[in-house]
């Protein structure tokens, strides 16, 4: 059993950067993390993940550059670094594990996930 608690988020201007955390409870070391967000009215979106093993990423098209997904497995720690921030990216982050080894092309696929975090909302306005 993993239990993810999330820090981070809060209110950016356009262009501005902001860093999310989600810390695990339990051994999440050999689980596939994920970011994903939802925006106002939407459904749930892809934004990053990193495989358990590897620790290969994989990104969201339009977020590449942009977004850095890293871990800290000594910290059981989960990372989203996010610079150039648009409007558009204003939604409630959730970060997210499995202990299944998913492949590159399933990464993006919330349904896969077991564990999530509480959520944490970004705003990105003038």
């Amino acid at each position: 059993q993993v239990q993810l608690l999330q820090s981070g988020g809060g209110l950016v201007q356009p262009g501005g950067s902001l860093r999310l955390s989600c810390a695990a409870s339990g051994r999440a070391y050999g689980y596939t993390m994920a970011w994903f967000r939802q925006p106002p009215g939407k459904g749930r979106e892809f934004v990053a993940a990193i495989k358990r093993a590897s620790g290969g990423t994989s990104y969201a098209t339009s977020l590449k550059g942009r977004f850095t997904i890293s871990r800290d497995n000594a910290r059981n720690t989960l990372d989203l670094q996010m610079s150039s921030l648009k409007p558009e990216a204003t939604a409630v982050y959730y970060c997210a594990a499995t202990s299944s080894g998913l492949i590159t092309s399933s990464l993006g696929r919330d349904q896969l996930y077991d564990y999530w975090g509480q959520g944490t909302q970004v705003t990105v306005s003038s």
